[in-house]
């Protein structure tokens, strides 16, 4: 405890520089990195309460993750490339000035995802999981994802 305060200087810095460098995206990134993070963490535990931990599993658990990353990725470099093309052809004007759209779309679907599978992580855990936020996790995920599908 003797180095708290170093360590609240660190992570207001970090904060500050997240905030500083990509404003409200940024925090969706972290968001998602913190998500992803702690499903692979709860999902590491639920194996190992069951006995049944893979090293094989959890590396597939990791290109999972690795290519969720991959999707955000491209998912903000499409929107970097549309920014460019109403930029810079002639000819090519919105009523509104383009930043971003997919990048923050396919972040918010892949957090509540993360957050569905860490619900469930949960409740292999034993914590009791609440219908409602059950309810709302999975409508959630309907919305984002677009679907009606009733399970």
């Amino acid at each position: 405890m003797e180095h708290i305060n170093e360590w609240k200087v660190i992570i207001t810095g970090v904060g500050a520089a997240v905030s500083a460098a990509l404003g409200w995206l940024g925090w969706l990134v972290v968001a998602f990195v913190g998500c992803m993070t702690l499903d692979w963490i709860t999902g590491t535990m639920v194996a190992k309460s069951k006995g049944e931990w893979s090293s094989s599993v959890a590396r597939a658990g990791l290109w999972h993750k690795i290519g969720s990353a991959v999707a955000v990725i491209v998912a903000l470099i499409f929107d970097w490339l549309i920014a460019m093309i109403l930029v810079n052809i002639p000819g090519i004007t919105l009523p509104f000035d383009y930043s971003v759209f997919l990048g923050p779309v396919v972040l918010v679907w892949y957090i509540v995802t993360e957050l569905g599978s860490i619900t469930e992580n949960a409740g292999a855990l034993g914590a009791p999981i609440p219908d409602f936020l059950r309810a709302a996790i999975k409508s959630l995920n309907q919305a984002v994802d677009g679907s009606d599908t009733k399970d």
